[in-house]
């Protein structure tokens, strides 16, 4: 019902806002709400299986009153509650009942009524397409529904109190205007109709001024209209309205003021008289011609300044300068205008015209302007001698008298007034100067025509210097002059020229011959006028020659003489050594000098200068040399078994072998290392060696070091065997190397370590008391006074058997595994 009712999406969203549905938890039983008016609310619900009728109890809440009360048959699934009291909330219940007066299922729901029915007191149209609507106001509502409808057609408007608008109405048509109450719970229904016409429609006028005092007025026929009413006044407000009726589409007001904005505003009556909209326009009229034209000529940019007074209402203003064909325009908002691009030698006619909005006025009357006359042509220069420039040029039209410039390139300008077309001016050399000429008339000066130039010959060069950079490279600098394209600098020897050209003030000679005296000469040339040859010159010697180093001997371990060859007079030599280790020097006037305490291990870079009051000479080719590698500042050496021996030292540096020798007069060991350590084998027992190490460099200078003596162990025993003593006793016998050393024994088993020292001179000793049945590591080592004991002696394995409680068998086991992996 309601959408049927309503077109508005809003109140469509009123209305579902305001429904709610409670199910039943055990039967999914729901009623739910399709319209609500102010006394009545519309239900529907789903068949229940077994339901015999329905029974909906509305009761209202927080209102003291009776419960409505309606029943419904099996085959109802809508039921209307009304008789129901306007904006008033209330708990809806509906239940499902069986034939035998059992309830199945039952739901609740909450629902407020609509506000009640307003009452419209006046609806009336101020516009044409609008109407308005008063009413007292409903308690409860919200906001109100306003409806105009024209026929089948309708416009509807929601609006929160009295007065309320329709719009979007048409003009001169008669409505049907109601109004419904609105609050969350739904809409009323319609009040009583009233109804009301929109007034006319406005006229829609085309305004246009046809001449500065007259404004023309149209319009189109508006409907049901049966007169129209036009007036016309200043906008300003001054002078009087003058207004106009007529059954006409036309009119035109005459005697206005010029340039003047208008208000134009026009409104349609019906057949009673009653107005409809007006219509408003602004109409200016067109301006009059402008007076009091001036014109100002301005020959430096050849155009002409046109100014006049300005007339009422004009907004811009075109200025037309003609001659002949040629016709020149500028176009202004202000009261004057440049006209630009005229041409000299010409007389032209200006006239001035003024535009608004509304038109043009008629051009003012044509003022005479003659222009300036054009540039000479034809200008020559002459230096007719020496110092002195003549200047001429060809008449031209309409020029009175001539003014030539002449500006040299440092500033100074000088001129020349004359009624004749030559004039004559002072030169000097090394100059350019530019030169201009004009023609002058009443009007002024003519444009600037050709501008020449005219250089002089150039001057010599002053404040020349010489700077010797190398042997062979000398930098020659002097102060520019005028008017100069190009320099040329020369050095002449008795072998030959070498020549630099160039447009600077600097000039670099290179391959020159060292320790040589040159004759230099800068010369000036101009493109316009050539060269100027009588400039002076001066001598410059270049730098001593390098010097060749020949041969560096060998003098010592630290020193070393370097020889070279070189043919100069006056020089001294300073020859460097130059190496990560540092620098050193030593300088000389001869032909050789020697380098002092230089650092064993090092590399150098030896070269050599020469210097003499005319520079210095560069270096010469740099010759390596190298020092034999430093001693190993330590060395050690450590017995590792009877005939292998252990050599360990520093780093020497330069050094990037080794060889190693320990020699005696019976034999000599050697070994050859990039390390810092070696094995030597072959040693002797109880011998005495010379230690020596010769430290070799990568490029095979060797340096031979030598160190204190060193004297190998003690021999070892051979023929080691044991033998059983008595009941529990073992005897250790074995061959002594030398008488003179004594021995020490020792036996490692299972069941314990056992050692005897025999007495000096023996070669065996005894254990009385040793356990049998176990194995036993036997090891005899000489003894001596000069450190600890031998530990690389050979140890072999005895089994000693049990026979009852005593030694029994002795059986070698031979040697130990780490005495066979030596």
């Amino acid at each position: 019902m309601c959408g049927a009712r309503s077109k508005s999406l809003i109140f469509t969203g009123l209305l579902f806002n305001c429904l709610e549905t409670i199910f039943s938890a055990n039967t999914g039983f729901s009623m739910s709400i399709y319209d609500v008016t102010s006394r009545s609310i519309y239900l529907r619900w789903p068949k229940i299986s077994g339901a015999s009728s329905y029974r909906v109890t509305a009761t209202a809440v927080n209102t003291i009153g009776h419960s409505l009360l309606a029943h419904f048959s099996d085959v109802t699934f809508k039921g209307t509650l009304t008789s129901l009291t306007p904006n008033t909330l209330y708990a809806i219940q509906a239940e499902a009942i069986d034939k035998n007066g059992i309830i199945l299922a039952e739901t609740q729901i909450m629902q407020s009524t609509a506000p009640d029915i307003p009452v419209i007191d006046q609806a009336y149209s101020k516009l044409s397409n609008s109407i308005t609507v008063e009413w007292r106001a409903v308690p409860g509502a919200t906001s109100y529904l306003l409806t105009a409808q024209d026929g089948d057609s309708f416009i509807e408007t929601v609006v929160t109190n009295s007065p309320g608008t329709v719009t979007g109405l048409k003009p001169a048509t008669l409505y049907r205007i109601t109004i419904r109450s609105i609050n969350s719970g739904g809409k009323s229904q319609p009040s009583p109709f009233r109804k009301a016409k929109t007034v006319l429609a406005a006229p829609v006028l085309s305004v246009s001024s046809p001449s500065c005092d007259s404004i023309a007025v149209r319009w189109k026929a508006v409907y049901m209209a049966a007169g129209f009413s036009v007036s016309l006044m200043r906008s300003d407000g001054l002078g009087r309205m003058l207004k106009e009726n007529t059954t006409n589409t036309s009119l035109i007001f005459t005697n206005l003021d010029p340039g003047t904005l208008y208000t134009i505003k026009a409104y349609a009556w019906n057949v009673n008289g009653i107005p409809g909209d007006d219509f408003t326009y602004n109409q200016r009229t067109s301006p009059n011609a402008p007076a009091d034209v001036q014109v100002a000529f301005n020959s430096g940019a050849l155009r002409a300044i046109v100014s006049w007074m300005p007339t009422e209402g004009a907004l811009t203003y075109s200025v037309t300068a003609s001659s002949g064909l040629l016709k020149l325009k500028c176009n202004t908002s202000s009261a004057s205008c440049v006209v630009p691009s005229l041409q000299c030698g010409s007389e032209y006619y200006v006239s001035v015209t003024a535009y608004n909005d509304a038109g043009s006025s008629k051009p003012t009357d044509a003022v005479s302007l003659k222009t300036i006359p054009c540039a000479p042509v034809n200008i020559s220069i002459e230096e007719d001698e020496p110092g002195h420039l003549l200047v001429s040029w060809s008449s031209v039209n309409f020029g009175y008298y001539y003014v030539v410039f002449v500006k040299s390139d440092d500033g100074l300008e000088v001129h020349c007034n004359t009624s004749h077309t030559q004039c004559h001016f002072q030169s000097d050399c090394g100059f350019t100067y530019f030169i201009s000429v004009f023609a002058y008339n009443k009007a002024g000066q003519s444009p600037l025509g050709d501008v020449f130039n005219y250089t002089t010959a150039p001057c010599c060069p002053s404040d020349l210097r010489a700077v010797v950079v190398s042997s062979d490279t000398m930098q020659v600098t002097w102060a520019p002059v005028r008017g100069v394209d190009m320099y040329q600098t020369r050095a002449v020897d008795w072998s030959g020229v070498a020549l630099c050209n160039g447009t600077a003030t600097a000039c670099t000679l290179s391959a020159l011959r060292c320790n040589t005296q040159y004759n230099v000469t800068v010369y000036s040339f101009s493109e316009a006028r050539g060269s100027n040859t009588s400039c002076a010159s001066k001598y410059v010697a270049t730098a001593p020659c390098s010097p060749e180093i020949k041969n560096i001997s060998k003098e010592a371990p630290s020193v070393v003489s370097v020889h070279w060859q070189c043919n100069n007079e006056d020089a001294t030599y300073i020859v460097t050594a130059r190496g990560e280790a540092g620098l050193w020097h030593c300088r000389s006037s001869g032909n050789s000098c020697t380098l002092i305490n230089l650092p064993c291990g090092s590399a150098f870079s030896v070269s050599a200068i020469a210097r003499s009051p005319a520079g210095q000479s560069l270096p010469s080719h740099s010759v390596p040399l190298e020092t034999a590698p430093c001693c190993p500042n330590d060395l050690i050496v450590t017995q590792v078994t009877e005939s292998v021996t252990n050599i360990s030292w520093s780093v020497g540096m330069g050094a990037q072998t080794y060889v190693t020798t320990l020699e005696s007069p019976k034999r000599q060991a050697k070994c050859h290392t990039l390390q810092n350590y070696c094995l030597l084998g072959c040693i002797t027992c109880s011998t005495n060696y010379t230690v020596s190490l010769k430290a070799v460099s990568e490029t095979g200078l060797t340096s031979s070091c030598t160190y204190q003596g060193y004297s190998s162990s003690a021999c070892c025993p051979s023929g080691v065997k044991l033998y059983r003593l008595g009941n529990n006793g073992i005897r250790v016998y074995w061959r002594a190397s030398e008488e003179t050393i004594d021995y020490h024994t020792d036996l490692h088993g299972s069941k314990g370590n056992f050692t005897c020292t025999p007495s000096s001179g023996l070669s065996h000793c005894d254990i009385t008391e040793i356990p049998c049945g176990d194995v036993y590591t036997v090891v005899v080592s000489p003894v001596t006074d000069k450190g600890p004991k031998v530990t690389f002696c050979p140890k072999k394995i005895y089994s000693v058997t049990c026979s009852g409680s005593s030694v029994g068998m002795v059986i070698y086991r031979g040697k130990s595994n780490a005495e066979q992996h030596i």
